[in-house]
């Protein structure tokens, strides 16, 4: 927009006199009239928030050269960790001028073919690849792809050898595990029920676990486990190698517990397995896998809250029968292990990925007792992830590395010789600017110390620079060093960007998850304003030249750092975000994550959330930073009334002046929560640093 230009009013938005009231408490709604998206009054407001958005994107002055150089970074492509069966692999990879990575499979004979192609399927880009299974033989494959962003994944399988669908579809399979059997004639997986069959407004709940026999109607697929159990529950479900042992996981919605049962499958009919208690009504997460040894192997968090591995016989699965292979280390996070134990080697040996303060570290140890051998070699500080072994036994491991300037690549492990190599590099060639990284500690409002990582220019310059301060905390998700191309061309153009690891995160265990939940949310806000005012005090920016960035969680915090301290930042990006914790449990998966923040249901829970809740803490006449909001109306996830609502709300109290400090809507249809085409993530994301860049006074010339 140009600067002589009158800036456009805010479309005006429909206020009312809408509230709640609870426990007797009157929480006031002025915009409820946004909630529904397909109402006309919502429509009406929703396209003038477009043209608005579309009047201040034509000024923004860097986002064609941010555009042009994001596309260039993510001609890196990408590549992932293979799945092998016997001498056949399976893995994804997308090649620079891909909009997906592609579904591979590489024969005993070394021709490589594509099975499972979202472009292929759908030219426009719209549908993706959610998950994917092949068959303990590897000569089938059950796959799973949704349209739109929904994630509303259809099940199907093919044949390997032709390529060919032998069966499904399967709908309402939604973050459905695949479980085979030997043989590949039947696997076990988890469906929603079908809607009229439960309440009015819960279709996204009452999930089963199921057992499929291929070239059967799934609609006789005989229910194994989940009657009469938490309707928000999520099913998790495995087979040993052998297929003798079944373990079925239940968490309620996200909450970070689970309970375990194991079923012995000799000489069982799989369709009645008797499924027996490991772990129930336990305050932690624990996982199962069944060793080619014969032995029990435990992940669990139990006692331990950066996790440990324990092992046991599993005919007697049980917390008392556990010992301590790999107990709790105090300082770093039992991530993932691998077992090694093929004849050519002298001693088996397990592998474990820890991370220590959000660095990856891996770790090799004589699997018959957990002692240390020695540490892998890895290219950098960064993370790696997703250990994979050959399931019928050997020598080899493969798992995934990237940190901020290497794309993703696919590490490979010989145990016989203790030697890291590189068993595929990410396939594009990308000139990648030189930057630097740092990890500083900080301290928070109550005197936690808090890690934050700082990524700026490899050439020091005097003066504070414009910077993005990025931050999550929640759902014990870590932030760790990947490859980014916003990350990298930001602070190619000058600008610094540092990631927080906030509490709420899984950087420092489930402990550090749980300073930063329910009764303790506050304490994320208080981590990221500490973030912000270190960047200032150490001189790396100024309160004029520093904007914060979130997305979903991350949108919340935010929210909230933008209503509690609107002086500290610039700008702020806010991406499908949760901005009314009151009304948050009524849309989307919002039920599902109660025990990460609490219930309006409950006096004392509704207390926290009012205490936070962006949308509730908009206060008339203050200077709000700018803000730009980007929501997705495929996102079945997060409802986009939290961005309209939130918007209005803003757009109608702050003081600021709508030409130089902007509160925006972008609204994008045919996508989601999660994965996207390449071509729409540069869209979003030179969006996204082209507005920063205006706001910030961050100049970049086009390459």
């Amino acid at each position: 927009m140009d600067a002589s230009t009158p800036p456009q009013p805010y479309p005006p938005a429909p206020r009312g006199d809408d509230a709640d009231v609870l426990h007797g408490i009157t929480v006031p709604d002025p915009y409820r009239a946004l909630e529904p998206e397909d109402d006309p009054v919502t429509q009406t407001w929703s396209k003038a928030q477009r043209a608005l958005f579309d009047e201040h994107r034509a000024g923004w002055p860097a986002r064609p050269a941010f555009a042009a150089r994001l596309a260039q970074l993510l001609r890196a492509g990408s590549v992932g960790t293979p799945a092998w069966r016997g001498d056949r692999v399976f893995h994804t990879r997308r090649t620079p001028d891909q909009e997906h990575a592609v579904l591979l499979t590489v024969d005993p004979g070394g021709a490589e073919r594509a099975l499972v192609d979202p472009v292929a399927l759908d030219p426009s880009g719209a549908t993706t690849l959610d998950a994917w299974q092949p068959s303990k033989e590897g000569a089938l494959l059950a796959y799973q792809v949704s349209e739109g962003g929904t994630e509303e994944s259809v099940l199907r399988v093919l044949d390997v050898a032709t390529g060919e669908v032998v069966d499904g579809p399967i709908d309402r399979a939604r973050y459905s595990p695949v479980a085979w059997l030997p043989g590949g004639e039947a696997f076990y997986y988890v469906r929603r029920l079908p809607k009229g069959s439960v309440p009015a407004g819960e279709d996204q709940f009452h999930r089963r676990v199921y057992l499929h026999r291929l070239g059967t109607d799934p609609a006789g697929d005989v229910e194994i486990f989940g009657a009469g159990m938490e309707k928000t529950n999520y099913y998790g479900v495995s087979v040993s190698r052998d297929g003798r042992w079944l373990t079925v996981t239940a968490a309620q919605g996200t909450a970070p517990r689970n309970d375990v049962w194991l079923a012995d499958l000799h000489d069982a009919d799989p369709a009645r397995p008797e499924l027996r208690p490991v772990v129930v009504g336990q305050d932690a997460k624990t996982g199962l896998h069944v060793g080619r040894d014969g032995r029990l192997y435990v992940w669990t968090d139990l006692d331990a809250p950066r996790g440990r591995l324990a092992v046991t016989d599993p005919t007697t699965p049980e917390p008392e029968h556990w010992r301590d292979l790999l107990p709790e280390d105090p300082e770093a996070v039992l991530e993932d292990f691998a077992l090694l134990d093929g004849a050519e080697l002298d001693a088996p040996v397990l592998l474990a990925a820890r991370t220590r303060h959000a660095v990856s570290e891996v770790t090799a140890h004589a699997l018959a007792t957990g002692d240390a051998l020695h540490t892998l070699e890895l290219p950098g500080i960064g993370s790696a992830g997703g250990l994979s072994e050959r399931p019928e036994g050997g020598h080899e491991a493969w798992f995934a590395y990237t940190d901020h300037t290497v794309p993703v690549r696919v590490l490979h492990y010989d145990a016989r010789t203790r030697t890291v190599s590189t068993w595929a590099d990410a396939p594009g060639l990308v000139d990648v600017p030189a930057v630097t990284s740092e990890q500083v500690t900080y301290r928070s409002k109550d005197g936690t110390e808090v890690r934050m990582v700082i990524v700026s220019p490899a050439e020091s310059a005097d003066g504070p620079r414009p910077a993005v301060l990025y931050g999550y905390g929640g759902f014990n998700i870590a932030l760790t060093p990947a490859y980014s191309a916003s990350i990298l061309a930001w602070v190619e153009a000058g600008g610094v960007w540092a990631v927080a690891n906030l509490r709420g995160g899984s950087e420092e265990g489930e402990q550090w998850h749980r300073t930063g939940m329910r009764e303790h949310k506050q304490n994320v806000f208080d981590d990221f304003a500490a973030a912000a005012s270190y960047l200032i005090d150490q001189g790396w920016t100024t309160p004029d030249q520093l904007a914060i960035f979130g997305g979903s969680n991350g949108g919340l915090l935010v929210g909230a750092a933008l209503t509690q301290r609107p002086e500290l930042y610039r700008a702020v990006v806010c991406s499908a975000p949760l901005l009314d914790m009151v009304r948050y449990e009524k849309f989307g998966l919002g039920e599902t994550w109660n025990d990460e923040y609490g219930t309006a249901a409950d006096p004392v829970e509704l207390g926290w959330l009012l205490g936070y809740s962006p949308y509730h803490h908009v206060r008339d006449g203050v200077e709000y930073p700018s803000v730009l909001f980007t929501v997705f109306d495929g996102d079945s996830r997060v409802d986009t009334m939290h961005a309209r609502k939130m918007a209005a709300a803003l757009q109608a109290a702050t003081s600021g002046d709508p030409a130089t400090r902007p509160v925006l809507l972008r609204a994008e249809a045919d996508v989601g929560h999660g994965a996207r085409a390449v071509s729409r993530t540069v869209d979003l994301s030179a969006d996204q640093l082209g507005f920063l860049a205006a706001q910030l006074g961050l100049e970049l010339e086009a390459r």
